[in-house]
């Protein structure tokens, strides 16, 4: 069996060149600034996959890891950068109308991070090594 690719590669443009992904110290791969964000700038566009629960159920559990469900049900998979954005419990963004915007001003080379418990992350359980001074070093939806 085959296993098709379920997101796109990354994409070129001026939002996008803006931030690139590269070897975290979080967990993984990370998203990282490529230059300088405002507060209340987009830092992320997100280009999202929507799936029935049956594609969901059909995912590799490595593809799950980057789904949130839908309030209108079935689940939304994530592409690339915005898949590769790390916990933080101090984030420098938080989603928007299916964006990150900065909540505080981001220097080029800054890891991208966001707080996974506003995101509808199925079953989210997960040990945090965000590594913040008020790290709650578990992550679960409330």
């Amino acid at each position: 069996m085959v296993i098709k690719k379920y997101y796109k590669p990354l994409r070129r443009n001026s939002i996008m060149d803006a931030v690139i992904v590269k070897k975290s110290k979080i967990h993984g791969r990370g998203a990282f600034a490529n230059r300088d964000f405002k507060k209340g700038e987009v830092v992320i566009k997100y280009t999202l996959k929507s799936l029935t629960e049956e594609e969901f159920k059909s995912l590799p559990k490595s593809e799950k890891h980057f789904t949130a469900k839908r309030s209108e049900g079935g689940y939304w998979l994530y592409s690339s950068p915005e898949r590769y954005v790390n916990h933080s419990c101090e984030p420098n963004t938080s989603p928007l109308n299916r964006c990150d915007v900065a909540i505080k001003d981001i220097r080029n080379g800054e890891e991208i991070t966001t707080d996974y418990r506003k995101d509808n992350v199925p079953s989210l359980n997960m040990v945090c090594k965000c590594g913040s001074k008020i790290c709650r070093k578990v992550i679960k939806n409330n």
